[in-house]
């Protein structure tokens, strides 16, 4: 994972301070070039033309008049219908206001946790979330901003970390989480189930998940996963970049053909424990044998789908087609790289197009958001979603795309608490 410091604008150049709003009239390419005032015999037979007698004057000036007034109409005109307010962008703005807060918007992947332990080694004291942490991509303003209804915070360490390392700085990470709801208690509420994040919802908090990412954490131990599930992990995403015993990632060698018959036995244990089984960063093959074994739905925390942007960390269409069957969802991130196959000219849009092919292909209750903020370089968001705050905004722009409120619902929270609910049953 990169992390990049998040900076100030650059200033706009090849401006002298003072001259934005005065622009030149006699050089504007939109009107005519006027030659200065001379007195010649030209210009004075001219102006005795127009102005040589009183009727014929006062003719003029009502003819200019009433050419100046029907142009000034027709310059006002143009520009509230080309530049004025759009009614139907700011009846969507509305409805997503109130859609927002009456549906929980839950994302699914955030790594302000791993932020605070490389920039701050976990000491809460060193910094405050009520203020604008510019350096981050997350606090407590933006997220109210973005009305942000519930955060699975991703409690991650770099899976070349292995053995009782790996196990200590996971759970200190989970006490990041738990720190931070009890220190901005108004702002946070701990959620250990789907009932739990509609209850700090209503009260106006950020319904705060964990979500486990890279299965090295629980160091080839199905007792040390049990204990991460007691501590409140409500899923784990079985690998990061890095293939493991048990588990191949997306990233080669992958050297067990799928999952082993440990990681088999892994995938029971979580359904077992209720924790969500999350296939972000994995194999297609591991992502085929994870949902053989699964008798919950699973998630994607964090992938879009492969078909509309060709890396391998998204999900093929043969994976994508099992999951109205299994009941899971794909989180689609806000990530260029993840999302468009030319990054640097990534938009919104290019998230929406993930989220539609998703949902025409299998179904709007599939699909959610995983935006993957904070865990990847500040050059690699997208205009509008660079931060916690741009949530409201997207939802606008799905409303305005032309989603019906009630998918838009589906897609923000409601489809992710449904999975949460299942898994909590098995």
């Amino acid at each position: 994972m990169a992390y990049a410091p998040r900076g100030s604008e650059s200033p706009i150049v090849g401006l002298t301070p003072g001259t934005e709003d005065r622009p030149d009239v006699h050089s504007h390419p939109l009107l005519p070039q006027l030659e200065p005032y001379h007195s010649s015999s030209s210009a004075s037979t001219l102006s005795r033309f127009f102005f040589g007698s009183r009727k014929r004057s006062l003719t003029t000036l009502a003819l200019v008049t009433g050419v100046v007034v029907i142009a000034v109409a027709v310059i006002v005109l143009v520009s509230v219908t080309t530049f004025g307010p759009n009614d139907d962008d700011e009846t969507d703005y509305r409805i997503a206001e109130n859609l927002l807060r009456s549906t929980p918007l839950i994302d699914g992947h955030n790594d302000l946790p791993y932020q605070i332990h490389a920039r701050w080694a976990n000491n809460m004291s060193a910094f405050d979330l009520e203020d604008n942490l510019k350096m981050l991509m997350t606090d407590i303003p933006r997220l109210r901003k973005g009305m942000v209804g519930g955060q699975f915070w991703s409690v991650y360490v770099d899976c070349k970390i292995v053995g009782t390392e790996a196990v200590q700085l996971t759970a200190n990470q989970i006490d990041v989480v738990y720190q931070m709801t009890e220190r901005y208690p108004d702002a946070f509420g701990l959620s250990l189930t789907a009932d739990q994040t509609r209850a700090a919802f209503k009260k106006g908090q950020v319904a705060s998940l964990i979500g486990m990412e890279g299965g090295q954490a629980i160091n080839n131990s199905l007792a040390t996963l049990r204990m991460f599930a007691k501590m409140g992990a409500r899923y784990m995403t079985l690998t990061h970049t890095c293939t493991l015993p048990w588990a191949d990632s997306a990233n080669p060698p992958h050297t067990n053909n799928g999952l082993s018959p440990f990681g088999h036995d892994v995938v029971r244990e979580m359904n077992r424990e209720g924790m969500m089984v999350d296939l972000s960063h994995v194999s297609n093959k591991t992502m085929l044998d994870a949902l053989s074994t699964a008798k919950a739905p699973v998630i994607f925390s964090h992938s879009g789908a492969y078909s509309v942007c060709q890396n391998i960390r998204n999900v093929p269409d043969e994976v994508l087609d099992l999951l109205p069957a299994n009941g899971g969802i794909v989180m689609v991130p806000f990530y260029t790289k993840f999302i468009s196959n030319t990054p640097a000219n990534a938009t919104i849009k290019d998230v929406i197009a993930h989220i539609d092919y998703i949902a025409k292909r299998i179904g709007v209750s599939h699909v959610g958001i995983g935006a993957d903020l904070d865990g990847i370089p500040e050059q690699d968001t997208i205009p509008g979603l660079r931060d916690v705050s741009g949530y409201l905004p997207f939802t606008t722009s799905l409303l305005d795309y032309g989603f019906e409120p009630d998918d838009v619902k589906k897609i923000v929270g409601e489809n992710l608490l449904r999975v949460m609910d299942k898994v909590e049953q098995v």
